[in-house]
């Protein structure tokens, strides 16, 4: 049986690729394949004067390298190229095409992200005394990424916390990280069950796709994490936050930043249709008065 099946998505941004493809061919554990899904749109190719051959001949090289002695190895990687039907829709693909493949253990990562050297060997040990679990681990604010920029010493860029774990606040609906923007000084360094497991990494194996199903398509881009993750509660399969698990996070990278046009628009309009699935009575009549009221 196959290891590991990795699955990102990208969309219309390459530069934050080269990071994270230097901290996978750099894994200590190379029994991994790395599922990239492309949904770049054809106009960007245009735009930019790149062109997908380009993309992936770049991609090729830095991924099949030949520096063994100093770090490198020839990872194992698939792209996959398809029209942008959203992010929920991009792991999906990599998911089923993994399953086809042979795969049973996945993780779904952000592209704007890069990695320890033993996070392959974190995964698969987590992921073996966690069976038919969702897991996520402790992610930090790239160093230069973090929202308060100006809070932090140059010692503590790389130990900003952006997620050690999440909650829900179902009164207003909105996802909290628990750790955010706390310089890590190894108060959440307990692994235990947490209420919400971000999207921006996310263990797993076939258990939980048998059981749950795939990730609803319809949010297109944010919330679509949380609504896997309510979908896995009914079913009491539990949602784990396991510190040993690192990763860095260029915080909405792949989305033109944090506060960006599509940063606000698919949050505002996705935390809406969450709520309305899943939070109390009471405020799902709120939710309902302000969407109708941004209509009128």
């Amino acid at each position: 049986m196959n290891k590991l099946a990795i699955i990102t998505v990208v969309y219309n941004n390459y530069e934050v690729l080269k990071d994270f493809l230097e901290s996978f061919r750099k894994q200590t554990n190379q029994d991994f394949c790395l599922y990239i899904i492309d949904l770049s749109d054809k106009t960007f190719f245009s735009h930019s004067g790149l062109d997908p051959e380009s993309i992936k001949n770049d991609i090729d090289s830095r991924l099949r390298g030949n520096d063994k002695g100093k770090g490198g190895n020839d990872t194992k990687y698939k792209l996959l190229s398809a029209d942008n039907k959203g992010y929920a829709y991009g792991v999906n693909l990599g998911v089923k095409q993994a399953i086809s493949d042979g795969y049973e253990s996945f993780v779904v990562i952000n592209d704007d992200t890069f990695v320890k050297s033993d996070f392959v060997d974190q995964c698969l040990k987590c992921l073996n005394k966690n069976p038919n679990s969702i897991i996520s681990g402790k992610i930090y604010y790239a160093p230069g990424f973090e929202y308060h920029k100006d809070r932090y010493s140059k010692k503590d860029l790389g130990k900003v916390i952006w997620y050690a774990g999440g909650s829900i606040d179902w009164n207003n609906v909105y996802i909290n990280h628990r750790g955010v923007d706390e310089i890590d000084k190894k108060q959440f360094d307990l692994s235990q069950e947490t209420d919400f497991i971000t999207g921006c990494l996310m263990l797993f194996d076939k258990s939980a796709i048998d059981k749950i199903g795939y990730w609803d398509e319809s949010y297109f881009l944010y919330y679509e994490d949380a609504d896997w993750g309510e979908q896995a509660k009914k079913i009491a399969i539990k949602l784990i936050y396991d510190p040993s698990i690192i990763i860095w996070h260029k915080n909405a990278g792949s989305t033109g930043g944090s506060g960006s046009t599509i940063h606000q628009k698919y949050q505002n309009k996705n935390r809406i249709k969450f709520g309305l699935k899943y939070a109390p009575l009471r405020t799902k009549i709120h939710l309902l008065w302000h969407k109708l009221s941004l209509r009128a």
